[in-house]
């Protein structure tokens, strides 16, 4: 898939659940996050686990059945706060970062991006009740095949690489379809000024104006770099034909 979201008189609206929702503060309130939402094309809201707990301490966590180390998220604060956002909107996903889940790549980025509302939810400590990822999540995505403290960074990668692809967010927009991984190559090569610097020269086809000889360059550099750099996607994209 090559084309990214159309547009939309309603911003996308993604609410991410979290333990430690300081984690994101910055992340989603500055660069491309920051701009897509002072522009009202999307809107990205933290909501404090803790703010749905019960008790004197507002425990959001227990050990697990069974024994055994770290503790657990437990089902109640997930799902007040999940009946309450469904209460005020509808969404297409609530989504689990979970290591084991879907691997993130450009596709679902591109898929996710043609959505509507999204529920991101953060894994912390040991995880979540299984029965949450059972019965009130409809779709488990992985950042990559390492384990994070809590699932707020990842929730951050995808918020970001959704959010990018929305009409209007990025200054231009064949940007976001010219980048890595949108045809299953990696990107060719960019150069920019001063023509030489150190010795080291910009290729002269960049150079010449000529739009089609140029486009052609940067088509055979993307080969040859995923040849180099990728091979598995020159392999994956054979396997898919």
């Amino acid at each position: 898939m090559r084309l990214i979201a159309t547009k939309s008189t309603t911003p996308m609206r993604i609410d991410i659940l979290a333990a430690v929702p300081e984690l994101l503060d910055s992340l989603v309130h500055h660069s491309i996050l920051g701009r897509a939402q002072r522009k009202g094309l999307a809107q990205i809201v933290v909501h404090n686990l803790r703010d749905y707990a019960t008790g004197k301490y507002k425990a959001i966590d227990d050990a697990p059945y069974g024994g055994g180390a770290g503790m657990v998220l437990m089902i109640e604060p997930i799902d007040r706060c999940l009946e309450q956002l469904k209460s005020e909107r509808s969404y297409s996903q609530v989504i689990y970062l979970s290591p084991d889940g879907l691997q993130l790549n450009q596709n679902l980025c591109n898929r996710l991006a043609l959505e509507g509302n999204l529920i991101l939810l953060c894994g912390h400590y040991k995880g979540v009740d299984e029965r949450v990822r059972e019965h009130l999540c409809t779709m488990e995505v992985s950042v990559g095949d390492y384990v994070l403290s809590g699932g707020e960074l990842a929730a951050a990668i995808l918020t970001d690489s959704v959010v990018r692809l929305l009409p209007g967010v990025l200054g231009d927009e064949s940007s976001a379809l010219t980048d890595s991984f949108q045809d299953g190559l990696v990107a060719p090569p960019d150069y920019t000024r001063p023509p030489v610097y150190n010795g080291w020269e910009v290729p002269e086809i960049l150079r010449s104006g000529h739009e089609a000889r140029i486009g052609q360059w940067r088509h055979e550099e993307a080969l040859r770099r995923t040849r180099e750099r990728r091979p598995d996607l020159l392999d994956r994209s054979e396997g898919d034909s």
